[in-house]
């Protein structure tokens, strides 16, 4: 009962943090005239994803390995198929080409290097697979390039996206921040230690606490941008929310995570990987079915099938 009163007091607190942070940043930026644009492709599509970030950090500083890997490929598996399925069939998603073939195959691109890197074991031969420090820069540095392609549609985009932002000072700004940061700090910590106990006292592994309750707490704030904004009509937030934070947590949470020690990964965790590729290459496969540039309804309820599915799949395993 506790694990479960620490799980979703955590959970209840990062999501508010999270909220905190994107409010108070947004309005910091908006003050120094950041443009719409790079806020939502920054900090609405980056600050949705700290809670994946400060729960990855407590979990790898304390060598809980299978909690970080599972936090961040479950939660994109989670937020392709059941938020995006979700937010679909609120209203059917148009995106725009760049979306289609720039930023889905990035995220692709993601998916698949992190299936190349932990895999040492299948590749070189080696005694064990490992997501070392050097692959921690390799991550940042496809981070840093995805930044700069971010500056470059800010630079070359006329019309900015214009975020809901109320007239906030500049002190209270900062104070959002701060507070926003501390409850995260605050909230992943409780989910971490939560997640660790719940495993150990239920006898399952702790990738399965990962890949489900983790991945789905964490991943509240992209359900509630991404259903918000498909209910506003708004497309462009509602799948650039999401691929860009898949793009976030992989390159970036996962760059951290193994900067701050080496994490191992178990062979099992393959086919959660594949399921993450798999899931990439369909909504890739999907801006050409029906509409063009469009998930439509039918579309979205396949998403959210192969979730259901994938977690019957997980449960019975665990």
């Amino acid at each position: 009962m506790f694990n479960i009163l620490y799980l979703l007091l955590g959970f209840m607190i990062i999501i508010k943090g999270a909220d905190f942070l994107v409010d108070g940043a947004s309005a910091f930026a908006r003050r120094f005239r950041v443009s719409d644009l790079v806020i939502g492709l920054t900090i609405v599509a980056f600050g949705t994803s700290t809670p994946e970030l400060f729960v990855n950090i407590f979990a790898s500083a304390k060598g809980n390995t299978e909690i970080a890997i599972g936090n961040i490929v479950g939660s994109n598996i989670f937020n392709l198929f059941l938020i995006l399925g979700i937010s679909s069939l609120i209203y059917p998603l148009a995106v725009t080409k760049g979306t289609v073939w720039k930023e889905i195959p990035f995220s692709l691109l993601a998916a698949i290097l992190l299936g190349v890197l932990a895999n040492d074991a299948l590749l070189d031969q080696t005694g064990r697979s490992v997501l070392s420090r050097m692959d921690g820069f390799v991550f940042l540095a496809f981070f840093a390039v995805f930044l700069c392609y971010i500056a470059v549609i800010a630079k070359d985009n006329i019309k900015s996206r214009h975020a809901d932002v109320k007239n906030t000072s500049l002190a209270k700004s900062i104070f959002m921040i701060i507070g926003g940061l501390s409850g995260l700090v605050l909230g992943g910590k409780l989910v971490e230690s939560g997640a660790v106990d719940m495993a150990a006292n239920l006898g399952v592994s702790q990738s399965l606490i990962g890949l489900t309750i983790v991945a789905a707490g964490t991943s509240l704030p992209e359900l509630a941008t991404s259903a918000v904004a498909a209910f506003k009509k708004n497309c462009d937030i509602a799948v650039g929310n999401i691929v860009g934070s898949n793009i976030f947590n992989i390159f970036f949470v996962l760059g951290i995570s193994s900067l701050i020690k080496p994490l191992p990964i178990t062979p099992h965790f393959n086919m959660d990987i594949f399921v993450l590729i798999g899931a990439s290459i369909l909504l890739f496969f999907f801006m050409f079915t029906g509409k063009r540039r469009m998930l439509d309804r039918w579309e979205g309820a396949i998403f959210i099938i192969l979730y259901i599915v994938y977690a019957v799949f997980l449960v019975k395993g665990g």
